[in-house]
């Protein structure tokens, strides 16, 4: 019984990979519709990748309520969950960045044959996905409460720009997912927000009171309402909304 956790833990890990997998093996493609304007065709293979993405994390979630359910927690357990989320929710999510930066050069002349060098940042997001683990393992203050962002959340920001820009029918937010400038933002922004010490809720219900977990609920009902009427658009507005809602109740 003790080793159920541990093998949800390795699925997750195995998702991550399959992830990796299929962000990897697909071609770029430039494209022109009917009037002439030149696009840029993401294979739907990335889009299988983030989903396996979103598969790793619900298996992530799993678990944790395994290993509680049947009292199975251990210290090889915690290291095991942390080496499988920097590949499902690090090293995938940074060849997600990978890929959309090559596409992003693509539109450009030449862009096709882009250095390495220029890619290259899109790993800032398992590195710093990765120190933020390590260091999460050595603070026993954060069962309630975290010091920046959780790697599995800023995995499944990442892991949504491809489903956002597939199905997506709006030229502006396309063409925004294709902007290096803003990519390169996001890569940044992303990384700095996983190695800061912002203190930020943990989804977890420690007290019963209404008023203690009032900022909890506004973001269950914040996540349903965005789902139904923004779909994909919805991952980044409750990640944005997450940290907002988690800086103005600190201190609750």
């Amino acid at each position: 019984m003790k080793q159920i956790p541990n093998l949800f833990t390795l699925l997750n890990l195995m998702f991550g990979c399959f992830a990796i997998v299929c962000i990897l093996q697909n071609g770029i493609a430039i494209q022109y519709n009917a009037e002439g304007a030149q696009y840029i065709d993401l294979p739907e293979k990335i889009v299988l990748g983030s989903l396996f993405i979103g598969i790793a994390a619900l298996v992530d979630f799993l678990d944790g309520f395994v290993a509680r359910l049947f009292n199975a927690s251990s210290e090889m357990g915690k290291q095991l969950d942390s080496l499988a989320d920097v590949v499902s929710f690090g090293v995938a999510p940074s060849m997600i960045m990978y890929q959309l930066l090559r596409a992003s050069f693509a539109k450009e002349e030449f862009g096709i044959e882009v250095s390495i060098i220029w890619l290259v940042p899109a790993f800032l997001i398992a590195g710093a996905g990765a120190y933020r683990l390590a260091r999460f393992n050595l603070d026993n203050s954060q069962a309630y409460g975290f010091k920046g962002v959780p790697i599995p959340a800023a995995g499944l920001l990442i892991a949504s720009l491809p489903l956002i820009y597939w199905y997506s029918s709006s030229d502006a937010i396309t063409g925004i997912l294709l902007n290096k400038w803003v990519l390169y933002a996001i890569i940044v922004l992303v990384s700095w927000l996983m190695v800061s010490k912002l203190p930020l809720m943990a989804m977890k219900f420690k007290e019963k009171t209404l008023q203690a977990n009032m900022p909890k609920l506004v973001l269950v009902g914040i996540t349903i309402i965005a789902a139904i009427f923004l779909q994909w658009l919805a991952v980044p507005v409750v990640f944005i909304t997450y940290i907002l809602l988690s800086l103005l109740f600190k201190n609750k």
